[in-house]
Protein backbone atom coordinates (compact mmCIF):
# COMPACT_ATOMS: atom_id res chain seq x y z
CA UNK A 1 0.00 0.00 0.00
CA UNK A 2 1.26 3.44 -0.93
CA UNK A 3 0.76 5.94 1.88
CA UNK A 4 1.02 9.70 2.25
CA UNK A 5 1.50 11.44 5.60
CA UNK A 6 1.51 15.25 5.66
CA UNK A 7 3.08 16.30 8.95
CA UNK A 8 2.46 19.94 9.94
CA UNK A 9 5.07 21.17 12.43
CA UNK A 10 4.99 24.44 14.37
CA UNK A 11 8.29 25.84 13.07
CA UNK A 12 8.60 27.98 9.96
CA UNK A 13 11.46 30.35 10.76
CA UNK A 14 14.50 28.59 12.18
CA UNK A 15 16.03 26.84 9.18
CA UNK A 16 18.38 24.77 11.32
CA UNK A 17 15.44 23.27 13.22
CA UNK A 18 13.44 22.65 10.04
CA UNK A 19 16.44 21.01 8.35
CA UNK A 20 17.12 18.81 11.37
CA UNK A 21 13.52 17.59 11.54
CA UNK A 22 13.33 17.02 7.78
CA UNK A 23 16.62 15.12 7.73
CA UNK A 24 15.28 12.25 9.83
CA UNK A 25 12.55 11.42 7.29
CA UNK A 26 15.00 9.87 4.82
CA UNK A 27 13.82 8.95 1.31
CA UNK A 28 10.15 9.10 2.35
CA UNK A 29 10.38 12.91 2.33
CA UNK A 30 8.72 14.20 -0.85
CA UNK A 31 8.37 17.91 -0.10
CA UNK A 32 8.95 20.58 2.56
CA UNK A 33 7.09 23.88 2.57
CA UNK A 34 7.89 26.51 5.21
CA UNK A 35 6.04 29.73 6.03
CA UNK A 36 7.47 32.26 8.54
CA UNK A 37 4.18 34.11 9.08
CA UNK A 38 2.26 30.92 9.80
CA UNK A 39 5.40 29.82 11.73
CA UNK A 40 4.72 26.41 10.27
CA UNK A 41 6.25 23.85 7.94
CA UNK A 42 4.49 21.10 6.02
CA UNK A 43 6.49 17.92 5.43
CA UNK A 44 4.97 15.57 2.86
CA UNK A 45 6.01 11.95 3.35
CA UNK A 46 5.14 9.24 0.87
CA UNK A 47 5.91 5.70 -0.21
CA UNK A 48 5.31 2.14 0.97
CA UNK A 49 3.31 2.04 4.19
CA UNK A 50 6.07 0.67 6.49
CA UNK A 51 8.56 3.30 5.26
CA UNK A 52 6.09 6.13 5.86
CA UNK A 53 5.24 4.84 9.34
CA UNK A 54 8.95 4.85 10.28
CA UNK A 55 9.49 8.31 8.76
CA UNK A 56 6.42 9.84 10.40
CA UNK A 57 7.46 8.60 13.83
CA UNK A 58 10.99 9.92 13.36
CA UNK A 59 9.74 13.34 12.22
CA UNK A 60 7.27 13.72 15.07
CA UNK A 61 9.80 12.54 17.67
CA UNK A 62 12.32 15.09 16.39
CA UNK A 63 9.73 17.89 16.22
CA UNK A 64 8.65 17.26 19.81
CA UNK A 65 12.29 17.30 20.95
CA UNK A 66 13.20 20.53 19.17
CA UNK A 67 10.09 22.75 19.27
CA UNK A 68 8.98 24.48 22.48
CA UNK A 69 5.37 25.63 22.26
CA UNK A 70 5.78 27.87 25.28
CA UNK A 71 7.59 30.40 23.08
CA UNK A 72 5.76 29.74 19.80
CA UNK A 73 3.97 32.65 18.11
CA UNK A 74 2.33 32.34 14.68
CA UNK A 75 -0.86 33.29 12.87
CA UNK A 76 -1.97 29.72 12.11
CA UNK A 77 -4.07 27.82 14.69
CA UNK A 78 -2.09 25.03 16.35
CA UNK A 79 -2.27 22.45 19.12
CA UNK A 80 1.37 21.52 19.37
CA UNK A 81 4.83 21.01 17.94
CA UNK A 82 3.73 18.18 15.63
CA UNK A 83 0.40 19.89 15.14
CA UNK A 84 -1.35 17.75 12.52
CA UNK A 85 -0.41 14.23 11.39
CA UNK A 86 -2.87 12.95 8.74
CA UNK A 87 -2.55 9.58 7.02
CA UNK A 88 -3.79 8.97 3.46
CA UNK A 89 -3.94 5.53 1.85
CA UNK A 90 -3.26 6.54 -1.76
CA UNK A 91 -4.16 3.15 -3.23
CA UNK A 92 -6.33 1.95 -0.37
CA UNK A 93 -9.43 3.07 1.45
CA UNK A 94 -10.27 5.10 4.51
CA UNK A 95 -10.26 2.00 6.70
CA UNK A 96 -6.57 1.46 5.96
CA UNK A 97 -5.81 5.09 6.79
CA UNK A 98 -7.74 4.80 10.05
CA UNK A 99 -5.67 1.77 11.05
CA UNK A 100 -2.44 3.70 10.41
CA UNK A 101 -3.80 6.70 12.32
CA UNK A 102 -4.83 4.68 15.35
CA UNK A 103 -1.52 2.82 15.49
CA UNK A 104 0.43 6.09 15.29
CA UNK A 105 -1.68 7.76 18.01
CA UNK A 106 -1.17 4.80 20.35
CA UNK A 107 2.59 4.95 19.77
CA UNK A 108 2.84 8.74 20.26
CA UNK A 109 0.75 8.66 23.41
CA UNK A 110 2.77 5.83 24.88
CA UNK A 111 6.35 6.54 23.74
CA UNK A 112 6.32 10.35 23.55
CA UNK A 113 3.73 11.04 26.25
CA UNK A 114 2.03 13.18 23.60
CA UNK A 115 -1.75 13.66 23.85
CA UNK A 116 -3.38 12.79 20.52
CA UNK A 117 -6.82 13.79 19.27
CA UNK A 118 -8.19 11.64 16.45
CA UNK A 119 -10.00 13.12 13.46
CA UNK A 120 -11.43 11.63 10.30
CA UNK A 121 -14.68 9.66 10.08
CA UNK A 122 -15.65 10.43 13.68
CA UNK A 123 -15.03 14.18 13.73
CA UNK A 124 -13.42 16.94 11.69
CA UNK A 125 -10.11 18.71 12.29
CA UNK A 126 -11.90 22.06 12.96
CA UNK A 127 -13.92 20.27 15.66
CA UNK A 128 -10.72 19.03 17.28
CA UNK A 129 -9.19 22.51 17.19
CA UNK A 130 -12.30 24.04 18.69
CA UNK A 131 -12.94 21.45 21.44
CA UNK A 132 -9.52 20.01 22.38
CA UNK A 133 -8.94 20.08 26.15
CA UNK A 134 -12.32 21.74 26.55
CA UNK A 135 -15.23 19.45 25.79
CA UNK A 136 -12.97 16.89 24.10
CA UNK A 137 -10.38 14.74 25.90
CA UNK A 138 -7.36 13.22 24.12
CA UNK A 139 -7.98 9.80 22.59
CA UNK A 140 -4.50 8.57 23.53
CA UNK A 141 -1.70 9.74 25.79
CA UNK A 142 -1.92 12.01 28.83
CA UNK A 143 -5.08 14.00 29.45
CA UNK A 144 -3.11 17.26 29.73
CA UNK A 145 -0.81 18.94 27.16
CA UNK A 146 2.81 17.88 26.93
CA UNK A 147 4.88 20.54 28.79
CA UNK A 148 6.71 21.71 25.65
CA UNK A 149 5.17 19.84 22.69
CA UNK A 150 1.49 20.44 23.40
CA UNK A 151 -0.68 17.91 21.58
CA UNK A 152 -1.27 16.49 18.11
CA UNK A 153 -4.29 16.02 15.89
CA UNK A 154 -3.80 12.65 14.18
CA UNK A 155 -6.04 12.04 11.21
CA UNK A 156 -7.22 9.67 8.52
CA UNK A 157 -8.52 11.28 5.37
CA UNK A 158 -8.64 11.20 1.58
CA UNK A 159 -6.24 13.37 -0.41
CA UNK A 160 -6.71 17.10 0.08
CA UNK A 161 -4.91 20.18 -1.25
CA UNK A 162 -3.71 23.06 0.94
CA UNK A 163 -3.89 26.31 -0.97
CA UNK A 164 -3.37 29.98 -0.07
CA UNK A 165 -4.37 33.17 -1.89
CA UNK A 166 -2.98 36.60 -0.92
CA UNK A 167 -5.39 39.52 -1.18
CA UNK A 168 -5.41 43.30 -0.73
CA UNK A 169 -8.27 45.47 0.43
CA UNK A 170 -9.77 48.56 -1.23
CA UNK A 171 -7.36 50.93 0.54
CA UNK A 172 -4.38 48.52 0.33
CA UNK A 173 -3.91 48.67 4.11
CA UNK A 174 -3.19 45.74 6.42
CA UNK A 175 -6.41 46.14 8.40
CA UNK A 176 -8.53 46.46 5.28
CA UNK A 177 -6.88 43.43 3.68
CA UNK A 178 -7.43 41.26 6.76
CA UNK A 179 -11.09 42.26 7.06
CA UNK A 180 -11.57 41.43 3.40
CA UNK A 181 -9.75 38.08 3.69
CA UNK A 182 -11.90 37.05 6.66
CA UNK A 183 -15.10 38.11 4.92
CA UNK A 184 -14.16 36.21 1.77
CA UNK A 185 -13.20 33.13 3.82
CA UNK A 186 -16.65 33.12 5.42
CA UNK A 187 -18.32 33.57 2.03
CA UNK A 188 -16.59 30.71 0.22
CA UNK A 189 -16.46 28.23 3.11
CA UNK A 190 -18.35 24.96 2.59
CA UNK A 191 -18.14 21.15 2.86
CA UNK A 192 -15.55 20.90 0.08
CA UNK A 193 -13.58 24.02 1.04
CA UNK A 194 -12.40 24.99 4.51
CA UNK A 195 -11.05 28.55 4.71
CA UNK A 196 -9.62 31.12 7.11
CA UNK A 197 -8.64 34.76 6.70
CA UNK A 198 -5.17 35.24 8.21
CA UNK A 199 -2.74 38.18 8.57
CA UNK A 200 0.55 37.54 6.75
CA UNK A 201 3.29 40.14 6.99
CA UNK A 202 1.86 43.47 5.90
CA UNK A 203 -1.03 41.82 4.02
CA UNK A 204 -3.61 39.09 4.36
CA UNK A 205 -4.33 35.65 3.02
CA UNK A 206 -7.28 33.37 2.42
CA UNK A 207 -5.90 30.04 3.63
CA UNK A 208 -7.77 27.02 2.24
CA UNK A 209 -8.01 23.27 2.61
CA UNK A 210 -9.61 21.79 -0.51
CA UNK A 211 -11.30 18.73 0.98
CA UNK A 212 -12.42 17.26 -2.35
CA UNK A 213 -9.89 18.65 -4.85
CA UNK A 214 -11.21 16.58 -7.75
CA UNK A 215 -14.55 18.37 -7.42
CA UNK A 216 -13.23 21.73 -6.24
CA UNK A 217 -9.54 22.16 -7.01
CA UNK A 218 -7.10 25.09 -6.99
CA UNK A 219 -8.47 26.73 -10.13
CA UNK A 220 -12.06 26.80 -8.90
CA UNK A 221 -10.98 27.91 -5.42
CA UNK A 222 -8.83 30.71 -6.86
CA UNK A 223 -11.62 31.89 -9.15
CA UNK A 224 -14.15 31.81 -6.33
CA UNK A 225 -11.86 33.88 -4.11
CA UNK A 226 -10.99 36.31 -6.91
CA UNK A 227 -14.65 36.85 -7.72
CA UNK A 228 -15.53 37.58 -4.08
CA UNK A 229 -12.48 39.82 -3.59
CA UNK A 230 -13.27 41.85 -6.71
CA UNK A 231 -16.90 42.31 -5.66
CA UNK A 232 -15.66 43.76 -2.38
CA UNK A 233 -13.29 46.19 -4.09
CA UNK A 234 -10.07 44.35 -3.43
CA UNK A 235 -7.66 42.37 -5.59
CA UNK A 236 -5.74 39.10 -5.62
CA UNK A 237 -1.97 39.37 -5.21
CA UNK A 238 -0.83 35.79 -5.77
CA UNK A 239 -1.56 32.14 -5.03
CA UNK A 240 0.46 29.42 -3.33
CA UNK A 241 0.26 25.64 -3.37
CA UNK A 242 1.28 24.20 0.01
CA UNK A 243 2.80 20.76 -0.45
CA UNK A 244 1.76 18.64 -3.44
CA UNK A 245 -1.28 18.14 -5.66
CA UNK A 246 -2.66 14.90 -7.16
CA UNK A 247 -1.83 14.48 -10.85
CA UNK A 248 -5.50 13.91 -11.67
CA UNK A 249 -6.36 17.32 -10.21
CA UNK A 250 -3.58 19.06 -12.14
CA UNK A 251 -4.65 17.33 -15.37
CA UNK A 252 -8.01 19.10 -15.20
CA UNK A 253 -6.42 22.58 -15.15
CA UNK A 254 -5.22 24.26 -18.38
CA UNK A 255 -1.42 24.44 -18.58
CA UNK A 256 -1.57 28.16 -19.33
CA UNK A 257 -2.99 28.74 -15.84
CA UNK A 258 -0.32 26.78 -13.96
CA UNK A 259 1.95 29.76 -13.32
CA UNK A 260 -0.91 31.98 -12.15
CA UNK A 261 -2.09 29.25 -9.78
CA UNK A 262 1.42 28.27 -8.56
CA UNK A 263 1.16 24.76 -10.02
CA UNK A 264 3.58 22.61 -12.01
CA UNK A 265 3.96 19.06 -13.25
CA UNK A 266 6.86 18.31 -10.90
CA UNK A 267 4.80 19.18 -7.82
CA UNK A 268 2.35 16.31 -8.07
CA UNK A 269 2.33 13.48 -5.54
CA UNK A 270 2.86 10.99 -8.35
CA UNK A 271 5.89 12.81 -9.79
CA UNK A 272 7.59 13.00 -6.40
CA UNK A 273 6.86 9.35 -5.62
CA UNK A 274 8.34 8.34 -8.97
CA UNK A 275 11.52 10.32 -8.36
CA UNK A 276 11.83 9.52 -4.63
CA UNK A 277 15.24 8.29 -3.58
CA UNK A 278 18.01 8.84 -1.08
CA UNK A 279 18.34 12.56 -1.95
CA UNK A 280 16.03 14.63 0.23
CA UNK A 281 13.52 16.98 -1.38
CA UNK A 282 14.46 20.68 -1.35
CA UNK A 283 12.88 22.95 1.23
CA UNK A 284 10.69 25.63 -0.32
CA UNK A 285 10.48 28.89 1.57
CA UNK A 286 8.91 32.19 0.66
Amino acid sequence: MTVECVVNISEGRDTSVIDAIASVAGPALLDVHSDPDHHRSVLTLGGPGPDVVIASRAVVREACARIDMRVHRGVHPRLGAADVVPFVALDGGLDEAVALRDDFAQWAGRDLQLPCFLYGPERSLPTVRREAFRSLDPDTGPQVPHPTAGASAVGARPVLVAYNVWVTGPDDGETSALKLARRVARTIRGPALLSLGLPVGSGAQVSCNLIDPRALGPARAYDRIARSVTQLGGSVVRAELVGLVPAQVLAGIPVERHRELDLSQDRTIEARLESAGPVRAPIRRR
